[in-house]
């Protein structure tokens, strides 16, 4: 039987590892996911229904939270989900994360399971991101540990996402496909989505008309809606269109922009439109610092300029010098202003 509030049943369900007590009574259900959105995405949804979701979600929590099923663990026995959910994840949220769990600690727990082939392991069901925030701040991160089969795993970890992230259309799609891909039938991809059967079908067909080596080049694009998907990927369907596109992809002038302008660029190619000349309103240049402990982005935007820093996976220098640049900036800012009249500009 389809089980459509799988997560109030997480919440509430007793521990089956050493961490549980007695079994408690089931609580209420949460709401249910809310459906895909339309044409325009998620500028059109509305501010209550942002807030049901965000209340969903730290109703949720609140719950995983008051339990006596929350534990440390140690970050380097936790894997991730053995299904995708996301193309990638934000760096400039993953970093305000880090930032507030260094300064107020982790408030909420993350779900994970008993890995199903590792002994002593364990597997994310979700809260990847507060994982991987605790994996760059050397800490044990705090979960509940649930055994649950796969069926019941994707389903959790698909309607918290839908309670408590804005995915969009084209990741919703993308973790659609991953599940069919790996054997789940349509109800459970449906509840994992909180979908009725049509809108999976449309997104399943809205993913399928793409080639794979031009979805991605474009799949990072969070802007578009669901009726630019399905009309950008009925063009590439035919062949000469996507030939053209690939011809398009290899370009420098591509391979630097932004996955928004890609998918514009294409839309625009395909239409017939000339491209929209994206270097003459934005500059990108980079720096890398001495050893390469840090690579910084910088983009210029008008009178706006963005310095976007990055460090490789296993260091957190990027986080420290952003640190040590905000704390400085009064010295930059005067040794800039001495400089400048030093040099008459």
């Amino acid at each position: 039987m389809a089980r459509k509030n799988l997560l109030s049943n997480l919440i509430t369900d007793k521990e089956p590892t050493s961490v549980g007590n007695d079994d408690q009574k089931r609580q209420e259900v949460l709401r249910p996911a809310t459906r895909g959105i339309g044409a325009l995405g998620a500028v059109t949804r509305s501010i209550d229904e942002l807030a049901a979701r965000a209340d969903a979600a730290r109703e949720m929590e609140q719950r995983l939270a008051s339990g006596d099923t929350v534990v440390d663990l140690d970050t380097e026995l936790i894997d991730s989900s053995f299904i995708q959910d996301r193309v990638e994840m934000d760096e400039d949220k993953l970093r305000e994360l880090v930032e507030a769990i260094k300064i107020r600690g982790q408030d909420s727990p993350i779900l994970v399971r008993p890995h199903p082939s590792k002994h002593g392991h364990f597997q994310t069901v979700f809260g990847h991101r507060r994982l991987r925030a605790a994996r760059e701040l050397g800490i044990p991160v705090k979960a509940v540990v649930k055994t649950l089969e796969d069926r019941d795993h994707v389903i959790a970890q698909g309607q918290e996402n839908s309670q408590r992230s804005d995915l969009s259309f084209i990741e919703r799609a993308m973790f659609a496909r991953n599940l069919e891909a790996t054997g789940f039938a349509r109800d459970t991809v449906m509840l994992a989505l909180g979908a009725d059967k049509t809108t999976v079908s449309k997104m399943l067909s809205a993913i399928e008309r793409f080639p794979a080596d031009l979805l991605n080049t474009v799949k990072a694009a969070r802007a578009p809606g669901r009726d630019r998907w399905y009309a950008l990927g009925a063009a590439l369907a035919t062949e000469e269109l996507a030939d053209k596109a690939r011809s398009v992809i290899r370009q420098d002038g591509f391979l630097a922009a932004t996955p928004e302008e890609r998918f514009e660029l294409l839309e625009r190619l395909l239409s017939g439109k000339p491209p929209a000349n994206h270097t003459d309103k934005s500059e990108e240049k980079t720096w890398v610092s001495n050893g390469k402990a840090v690579r910084a982005s910088i983009k210029e935007v008008g009178r706006r300029v963005t310095i976007s820093l990055k460090s490789p996976k296993d260091s957190d220098k990027a986080t420290a010098f952003g640190a040590y640049l905000t704390q400085n900036l009064d010295k930059l800012f005067e040794a800039f202003e001495q400089d400048q009249r030093k040099t008459g500009d």
